[in-house]
């Protein structure tokens, strides 16, 4: 028979993962129970998907605002640090900040983009901006002024009043803090010389841009905890970023050394299956909010491991293009066979080529990585583990 569906996705619920499991012994018992329970077989070509959160759960990747603090007196000492480009987010963030500020001696300048942090969180609408005359790329405000203009405003989804929170909580560790708000990297070489970079995917060009003009002792969060501090979890490639907050005093860090993970579990099931299953370790998915305008990219990358066949980018044809255009006079079967003849013969390569406008121009790790953040959420769905199939087929399958 015809088959008649395509992709198909599952969410598996496993069991709780904690520090020192088996990650991937988990992850191929879940799968192959998921198997027989649900009636389906295992191909080549299918996808595996894990979450960083319980990979790194299971590396016992974690460490603590002391280590944090210890990191950051290391490095800036008794100076005064400009903390610049936060997101806004207590869950991301506000855990590192009391690190930040437990290191710090004196004072910090905490510099807030504005109107929205690098993810899209907004301290205020844009069109408030445009209402009061200023230009966001070359006004500087102080905190007053900031109130002064747009009163004391709560995020929209989470109530927070992000700038007294942060402040907040720079003071509570006996830390002087002055809030400024400014998108140019250079406004806060005004105030200090000694710069930690909070931005995610602009931290490179924030570093550049410090360091030629006038900076003295630069880092990003990626530098803090990049080593282990005192036998705490690290992470060599990402330091900070890609944490969560685990405790009131504790971080979660971005699972690190996942290579080996992805290439076991796909290795066991080959062994107990016979296919080739692709793997993949997958964190925030690449995707927009259109309402809330907040990009969910927190994580430094959507996959910091998978395995080779998950490499490059999709290489598909538009099928409303071929219908509209090259067999526009055609109907029904004939139309089928055609396309499906088409795509069978397609080029390996369609770059460029306008039968593919209109196919999604990324990574298929990124598309992977949105699709299992999607379905298995953030909540309390109990799916860390993503089983997909049919995703590389087309019409002709």
């Amino acid at each position: 028979m015809e088959r008649v569906v395509g992709t198909v996705v599952r969410g598996l619920r496993c069991p709780i993962i904690n520090n020192g499991d088996d990650i991937a012994k988990i992850v191929v018992d879940s799968v192959l129970k998921t198997s027989e329970v649900e009636g389906f077989s295992i191909n080549d070509k299918d996808v595996v998907t894990v979450t960083e959160s319980v990979v790194a759960r299971a590396q016992g990747n974690y460490a603590t605002i002391d280590h944090i603090a210890k990191d950051i007196s290391g490095k800036f000492g008794e100076d005064t640090i400009g903390v610049i480009f936060p997101i806004l987010s207590r869950n991301r963030f506000a855990i590192c900040l009391r690190g930040i500020a437990k290191g710090a001696k004196k004072k910090i300048v905490l510099m807030l983009s504005y109107p929205s942090d690098e993810v899209g969180n907004h301290l205020v609408d844009i069109d408030m901006l445009d209402e009061k005359g200023l230009n966001p790329w070359t006004d500087v405000l102080t905190e007053q002024q900031f109130y002064n203009y747009f009163g004391k405003i709560q995020h929209t989804f989470t109530g927070v009043n992000y700038v007294e929170y942060y402040k907040s909580i720079v003071e509570e560790y006996g830390v002087e803090c002055e809030v400024i708000f400014s998108n140019n990297p250079k406004t806060i070489l005004n105030y200090t010389k000694n710069v930690l970079a909070c931005d995610i995917h602009t931290r490179f060009r924030t570093k550049k841009i410090l360091k030629a003009n006038g900076g003295n002792k630069i880092y990003s969060l990626d530098d803090i905890l990049s080593t282990s501090i005192d036998g705490c979890g690290c992470n060599e490639s990402y330091g900070l970023l890609g944490s969560n907050k685990a405790t009131e005093d504790t971080v979660k860090l971005f699972p690190r050394n996942c290579q080996p993970i992805v290439d076991t579990v796909q290795a066991m099931l080959k062994e107990k299956t016979g296919k080739t299953v692709e793997v993949m370790i997958y964190g925030d998915g690449a995707f927009k909010d259109p309402v809330g305008k907040i990009w969910e990219l927190a994580d430094p990358v959507v996959s910091p491991a998978y395995t080779k066949g998950l490499e490059g980018t999709p290489n598909e044809v538009k099928l409303k293009y071929l219908a509209d255009n090259n067999f526009a006079d055609l109907r029904g079967e004939e139309l089928k066979q055609a396309i499906s003849e088409y795509i069978k013969n397609k080029e390996s390569d369609l770059v460029g080529s306008m039968v593919s406008q209109g196919t999604t121009p990324r990574r298929l790790t990124d598309l992977i990585g949105s699709l299992s953040d999607l379905t298995s959420g953030s909540g309390d769905k109990g799916t860390p583990v993503i089983y997909i199939q049919g995703y590389f087929d087309n019409y002709t399958k």
